[in-house]
């Protein structure tokens, strides 16, 4: 019998993607993508965050980018060593970028991000010959929860569009 090339996640993995997914529509409520993350050292979560990139006008105030600025302050490091991000969605390239820096063991995301994925999909910064730094990268927990979340806020801002494309054309 051949091993299945399916990751396998625990309980606990489950337990912390769930909560990025309740951050991810805490992005939404303030009108952001809907992407959410959390930071977990010793079974216990160190920092989180979602998306805000809109409302703080910077683009990189990604949900994996405010969650480790938030575990640089608790750990006083910026090397984040022996944790696990927990994300919503497969980090872009600018946010693998920060992973890698920031020496971040592990990476569990939900959906795969089929425009800018910098984890495997797109492109794959983590197996990178210019990597410095060694990091176990899974996707697809939660991988249907996520994907649904993200793409059920597409549908609404493209029909928010319609509408205001209507009323004022």
């Amino acid at each position: 019998m051949t091993e299945s090339l399916i990751p396998q996640f625990t309980p606990q993995d489950e337990c912390f993607m769930r909560r990025a997914i309740v951050l991810a529509a805490q992005a939404e409520a303030n009108g952001e993508v809907p992407v959410g993350a959390v930071l977990v050292k010793d079974g216990e979560i160190i920092a989180e965050g979602w998306n805000a990139s809109i409302g703080n006008h910077d683009a990189t105030a990604h949900a994996e980018i405010a969650t480790i600025r938030q575990a640089g302050l608790v750990l006083n490091n910026y090397r984040l060593l022996d944790t696990t991000l927990y994300v919503t969605l497969e980090p872009c390239p600018m946010c693998a970028g920060a992973l890698l820096h920031s020496r971040v063991n592990r990476i569990v995301f939900g959906a795969p991000d089929l425009k800018a994925g910098a984890a495997g999909t797109v492109l794959n910064l983590f197996e990178s010959q210019a990597a410095f730094h060694y990091a176990e990268v899974v996707g697809g927990l939660l991988e249907d929860d996520c994907r649904e979340q993200l793409q059920q806020f597409f549908r609404r801002r493209r029909k928010e569009i319609r509408q205001q494309r209507k009323i004022g054309g």
